[in-house]
């Protein structure tokens, strides 16, 4: 299932996004002494206590501004704490309470979220410091110092008590994405497969709005299927819902074992699709191409091997892809999805015997030489795969910095030549010996 969600909402300028960077671990937010710096809502994936959660950095809210910018960042904090599982609701100890601290702890209350009022700015505490927060009426405030990182852990604590006990152990299945442009036909793929109307299916894009998660069995083996929303291009997100969907569609490919990447076979693949395309690459996982609507184009001898060709023209950066050709609508070869998904996951989970690489790799280099650079060459000293998933090889060499892009890519395609890889992305990364002993 999807992350548990932790909006952080206040009124601007109390340190969301000091403890939003805090948390995740690196600089996101953008942190200025001044409000109104986060317009947008920003998303970060963090672990506490070995619980995983997605955490939402929201603009502040002025709800009794006119401004188009306040208006626009306090509709952002809205759909944050509609969206949210827990609410961190952030005021300032040094300045004290204010009319609009009080506006937003009644929006919150009326949301029935869980809430943690945290009161930030607390660098040097005392009890007396807090004591006019009880008076929202939140519960117990929480003194916290973000910049200094003091309290934070308590706040986490509380926050992640309220996430469900996921410790029951899940039903092993493949998970597959189904991911796309809106209105591709995910939606009526996804009613196929599970052989009933489980999404709702109308010719209006962006009837998804959430990753839905359907746990079923075929053929004695069990598939979890995530029906994600329609992918849009940022520029095209004006409304909010949508830009949550957005984020859920791609953390459905992170946590994913397979991706079924549905294109419209009468628009061709479109820029947004080879993006969308290049983000599962960058991920890492294997995936199948389902060219969809195919009982809606009109067919010679040759068709298929002129959509095949576009194809390889426009993902020269993924030429391993695999493709099917279907129509979900008539149920058109919808019967070999799963088995190609299955087959891209056995390509991906797939490992080398540490011989034969070396052997291969040593014959590769035999029959082509790395370049050299400034008089110097580099050697391959051994060669081992050290993940799956994507396929993961390490080359131990004399020096890292002597790899040539394009001899990389001699030697992926060496490896690609001996073994079936394809759906899949491989990768080759270097170390020199030095650092091995």
């Amino acid at each position: 299932m999807a992350n548990p969600l932790i909006a952080l909402v206040g009124r601007p300028n109390v340190g969301k996004s000091t403890f939003f960077n805090k948390v995740a671990g690196r600089k996101i937010s953008i942190t200025e002494d001044r409000p109104g710096v986060t317009r947008d809502r920003l998303y970060a994936d963090a672990t506490w206590r070995g619980k995983h959660f997605t955490m939402v950095d929201t603009g502040g809210i002025e709800l009794k501004s006119q401004d188009v910018m306040w208006k626009e960042i306090a509709k952002q904090a809205e759909v944050a704490i509609e969206t949210a599982d827990v609410i961190l609701f952030f005021t300032d100890g040094r300045e004290g309470l204010s009319t609009s601290d009080y506006d937003v702890a009644d929006i919150l209350r009326r949301s029935k979220k869980p809430i943690i009022l945290v009161v930030n700015k607390i660098d040097d505490y005392s009890p007396e410091k807090i004591f006019e927060f009880y008076s929202l009426g939140l519960g117990e405030p929480y003194p916290v110092s973000a910049e200094h990182s003091q309290g934070i852990g308590d706040v986490l604590d509380e926050a992640v008590a309220y996430f469900p006990d996921n410790t029951k152990e899940e039903t092993p299945s493949l998970k597959i994405a189904v991911v796309g442009k809106p209105n591709a036909g995910k939606s009526s793929l996804v009613n196929k497969l599970l052989g009933s109307e489980r999404s709702i299916v109308t010719p209006m894009a962006g009837t998804t709005r959430d990753a839905i998660d359907t746990l079923f069995e075929r053929n004695g083996k069990a598939y979890t299927i995530i029906d994600t929303a329609g992918i849009r291009k940022k520029k095209s997100v004006d409304d909010d819902v949508e830009y949550y969907s957005n984020m859920r569609a791609f953390d459905a490919v992170r946590r994913s074992d397979v991706c079924l990447l549905v294109v419209d076979c009468q628009e061709g693949l479109t820029e947004q699709d080879v993006k969308i395309i290049g983000y599962v690459h960058e991920q890492g996982k294997p995936s199948v191409i389902l060219m969809n609507k195919w009982d809606l184009i009109e067919k010679d001898t040759h068709t298929v091997n002129k959509f095949e060709e576009k194809l390889k023209e426009d993902l020269k950066f993924m030429d391993y892809f695999k493709s099917v050709y279907i129509s979900a609508k008539t149920g058109q070869r919808v019967d070999k999805i799963l088995a190609a998904a299955e087959e891209v996951y056995a390509h991906a989970s797939f490992r080398v015997p540490t011989g034969a690489l070396n052997d291969l790799i040593g014959d590769a280099i035999r029959m082509q030489e790395p370049p050299s650079y400034l008089g110097r060459r580099m050697r391959v000293f051994f060669s081992s795969q050290v993940g799956v998933c994507p396929p993961l090889f390490v080359l131990h060499v004399n020096d890292e910095g002597l790899l040539h892009f394009s001899y990389q890519r001699y030697l992926e395609n060496t490896i690609r030549n001996a073994y079936d890889f394809s759906g899949t992305p491989i990768k080759i990364v270097v170390r020199e010996k030095q650092d091995e002993e």
